[in-house]
């Protein structure tokens, strides 16, 4: 696994990502090898992948005809394959070849979460904005960012749940949640084992083993119904809570206003707006749009001062959820900003 997480340290944009962050996606990806004279982009068919060429000579051809070969390990191949174009209609193996794909929405998110979590270190002294990150990597992993209530929470709040999580430490036999309770926080479960039980017929009935990564009891919050279940820790760990009213107000949609494409370069044009892109420098260097200034997500609070208050600001990313993070950051701190809707990679059309 340290090979791999050399070799992500060296990809665009995915070496951005905390070391943390680095260990975790390489654990979730596999790279194939593939044979000469195959079709690996073929091969390996599902939408919403990231293609990285590791190793070998990979020739391909494009949607206009022309044809390109990529080499392994140096220059464009540092980048998903078709990252500034679409991917290649086709592709043939000229050396045998070793591919690694990754899902850009996982991929995303872990950008996300890994930018804002910096920002929020960065706060200054005697504030209260933030939790510390260090110590809650181990819940908000990947697992619990893509499945249940989280992966639905609006990016543009991401930043005020790391404030508003208590991280409690439980013992061993301790019961957090009691069939029959009125539902009151959401649980996040960052280290340690948790058993769900239920009485079923005046007999003890384990439903369930939960443990780092899996969040609880969010059905009796959003159904207004009392508890279903006890969950008691079969070991020693820690917990993260969340009160329901701050569970609620964090699910609901974000006040943010979003632009098309078309209406964002007509502002722009016009001289009303000012393009904002909040990707990685690198990602900026590849295709930023003209006119664009790059602050990356992880640095925009100390951009907040140095910002135009009387210039609007459209605020742009690949896929929207990294520049809608930002825009509500902006928007709190009394700058007009919105932001592109779907990102750039709702079109190949460049500004």
């Amino acid at each position: 696994m340290t090979t791999l997480n050399n070799i992500f340290s060296t990809l665009e944009p995915i070496r951005g990502l905390s070391e943390h962050r680095l260990s975790e996606l390489a654990a979730l990806c596999r790279p194939e090898k593939f044979p000469i004279g195959a079709d690996p982009l073929r091969s390996t068919a599902p939408g919403g992948q990231f293609f990285y060429l590791l190793k070998g000579e990979l020739g391909t051809v494009l949607s206009d005809g022309s044809r390109r070969v990529m080499v392994g390990g140096c220059g464009d191949a540092n980048w998903p394959i078709g990252y500034q174009t679409v991917l290649p209609v086709s592709s043939k193996a000229i050396t045998e070849v070793e591919i690694i794909s990754v899902d850009f929405d996982l991929l995303d998110i872990m950008m996300t979460w890994d930018e804002l979590a910096s920002a929020a270190k960065q706060k200054p002294a005697g504030t209260s904005e933030g939790a510390d990150w260090s110590t809650m990597t181990g819940a908000f992993n990947a697992k619990a960012l893509t499945s249940g209530c989280l992966a639905q929470l609006p990016p543009a709040h991401i930043h005020e749940l790391l404030g508003r999580f208590e991280r409690i430490k439980a013992k061993k036999g301790q019961t957090l949640i009691r069939d029959g309770d009125p539902g009151d926080s959401y649980y996040l479960i960052e280290s340690g084992r948790c058993e769900v039980s239920k009485m079923v017929g005046g007999a003890k009935v384990a439903l369930a083993q939960l443990r780092a990564g899996d969040g609880f009891g969010e059905e009796a919050l959003v159904a207004e119904t009392p508890r279903n279940a006890d969950v008691i820790m079969k070991t020693d760990g820690v917990v993260l809570r969340l009160a329901k009213p701050d569970f609620i107000e964090l699910l609901c949609a974000p006040l943010l206003h979003s632009v098309s494409r078309s209406e964002a370069k007509q502002r722009v044009a016009s001289g009303q707006a000012q393009w904002l892109d909040i990707r990685y420098a690198a990602e900026f260097a590849q295709d930023g749009l003209h006119g664009a200034i790059n602050i990356p997500l992880n640095e925009i609070r100390n951009a907040f001062d140095l910002l135009d208050k009387d210039k609007e600001y459209i605020v742009y990313c690949h896929s929207g959820r990294r520049s809608s993070a930002a825009a509500f950051l902006l928007a709190q701190h009394g700058l007009k900003a919105v932001w592109l809707r779907d990102g750039l990679a709702a079109t190949a059309e460049k500004a």
